[in-house]
């Protein structure tokens, strides 16, 4: 499962402003035109899509309600998932 939150850099308690503050600054920097790299696109997409289920409140829902519920599925892999992007949020 692909973590949006950590993609877009934000914490799961994140506003809807926030979100799209997060996604043009991120669009910027990542966009194939102004960013030469060979992953830009690939980076640019997934960034995009992480943005457009962020960004809609029945999709969030939706995708945090998967969120917890992998935790009980899959308790140390989304556990490690989850801790990794709620400390680099906190030590960046």
């Amino acid at each position: 499962m692909k973590d949006y939150y950590r993609i877009l850099g934000l914490l799961p308690t994140a506003s809807v402003a926030e979100v799209k503050s997060a996604y043009r600054k991120k669009a910027s920097a990542l966009h194939p035109d102004r960013n030469p790299s060979k992953k830009a696109h690939a980076d640019f997409q997934e960034m995009q899509e992480a943005y457009e289920v962020l960004s809609d409140a029945d999709r969030r829902l939706a995708y945090d309600d998967n969120r917890r519920r992998s935790l009980i599925e899959h308790p140390l892999e989304t556990a490690r998932e989850i801790w990794s992007a709620y400390l680099k949020g906190i030590l960046t």
